[in-house]
């Protein structure tokens, strides 16, 4: 397996016979996620998209990559939430955060459409400023309103700057294969489109033609990451707690929430990893968080964050576990000399590698959050790759559906994320919302 749990550092917070104990549910959640009888089956389309997946147009992905790759200076992604979060998670993992300034290669790659900031929106108009650029908008319904407004603005520049027959083999719409705005805006004018499949939600949709395309024209192989996701399938697929971590890790997060533990903190040392924690907050928020129940999901970098939250973490009120991605060799590593004089003291961390001082700061701070009541679960990997990152995507996504059904909740839905669109679209005067105005205006 890519993904090795320790668990080493659990023993004075999880006893055997609790795993024992939970795991007639692991089966039954195991048997309802295989044979799609819980609640929410109709969106388990991800569950065998590793090996599934629609061949064809993965091909048609991969060449419009290749097309964008040649006629353009800038891809614009336009999405919001799993529309983009999934794709920026994965290129920022493998390449940089800095991707954008250090490679030459490729196309620059600005993310849209998933704020409504008017000077987040100009500064990205600014920088495609006389470039070459593409558009790539990420919407089911095509009605979504910050994706849906920032393809308008970026429709019209392409527009006004190619013309209507130019800027329509520039625009890429990922949509819904039958209907919706997008959709019928897509055949009018000719754009090449890509299927949102109807059984796999947003947040499980990074590989599909939602995540594939961006991730593609940023220089990454795409293949490659489906088949380490295809190995992780074939990993999970076994209902053995022994030899399944993917069900061990779920099984942790449910007996430790029921001890409790209300927040699980997602660890990493590298900062690339920081988007991909900003996917894992929504994987397991807009799944878990409902019913009055679920684990909330933070994130954090160290060392950096432990200069900001490593007191609370230590001594604060017991409320959370740590889930730690450990990469054991990283992309790059930087090797300390020795300096003559000793200016600054650090001379005994000389004569070793950057790389070996992160495990060393990595022990003492679980040791300590450990000692200071708080568990920590080590997911260790010995690289990154196309093909780790693939697996670790679908190591979550099946973790968050196991532990959706042991909390007993509808993993796949989120009627919750209704109540503010509604609220949103009454202040902003849109047709059909004039009761929910006038009702709400009396409250603010």
């Amino acid at each position: 397996m890519s993904i090795c749990l320790n668990a080493k550092y659990l023993e004075n917070f999880i006893k055997d016979y609790e795993f024992e104990n939970i795991f007639p549910f692991i089966q039954k959640a195991h048997e309802i996620i295989n044979n799609k009888t819980g609640a929410g089956n109709n969106f388990l389309g991800w569950l065998n998209l590793p090996v599934n997946y629609n061949k064809e147009e993965f091909e048609r992905v991969v060449k419009a990559a290749e097309k964008i790759k040649k006629d353009s200076k800038v891809l614009v992604v336009i999405g919001i939430g799993g529309s983009y979060l999934g794709a920026r998670a994965v290129i920022e993992a493998l390449n940089s955060p800095m991707h954008n300034l250090l490679r030459e290669d490729v196309p620059k790659i600005y993310f849209v459409g998933n704020s409504i900031s008017p000077t987040y929106l100009n500064d990205i108009i600014k920088l495609c400023k006389d470039k070459d650029f593409s558009v790539n908008v990420i919407s089911k319904s095509g009605t979504t309103t910050e994706p849906a407004l920032a393809f308008r603005i970026f429709k019209k520049m392409l527009e006004d700057r190619y013309g209507e027959q130019g800027a329509k083999s520039r625009i890429y719409c990922t949509t819904d294969k039958e209907k919706g705005v997008l959709r019928s805006l897509a055949l009018k004018n000719g754009y090449e489109t890509f299927c949102v499949p109807d059984d796999v939600g947003g947040r499980f949709s990074v590989l599909t033609a939602v995540g594939l395309l961006a991730i593609a024209v940023s220089g990454l192989n795409v293949n490659r990451l489906m088949e380490g996701a295809a190995k992780a399938m074939a990993d999970f697929s076994i209902c053995d707690l022994n030899k399944n971590c993917c069900y061990k890790y779920a099984a942790i997060r449910n007996i430790l929430h029921r001890k409790g533990k209300m927040v699980e903190m997602l660890v990493s040392y590298f900062p690339n990893l920081l988007l991909l924690g900003e996917w894992f907050k929504q994987l397991f928020g807009e799944s878990e968080g409902k019913d009055g129940k679920g684990i909330f999901p933070a994130s954090a970098i160290f060392s950096t964050d432990l200069h900001s939250l490593g007191q609370y973490i230590q001594e604060g009120s017991k409320i959370l576990f740590e889930t730690v991605i450990n990469i054991k060799s990283p992309k790059e590593d930087f090797y300390i000399k020795q300096v003559e004089d000793n200016f600054d003291g650090l001379n005994f961390l000389a004569n070793q590698n950057m790389g070996d001082i992160v495990q060393k700061v990595l022990k003492a701070t679980v040791l300590a959050h450990t000692s200071g009541m708080v568990p920590n679960v080590i997911l260790e990997l010995e690289r990154l790759s196309e093909f780790e990152v693939g697996y670790i995507i679908y190591f979550f996504e099946k973790a968050c559906a196991m532990s959706g059904y042991l909390l007993g909740v509808n993993p796949f839905n989120q009627p919750g994320v209704e109540s503010y669109k509604k609220n949103m679209f009454a202040l902003l005067g849109k047709p059909g919302y004039e009761n929910v105005r006038a009702s709400i205006l009396g409250n603010i």
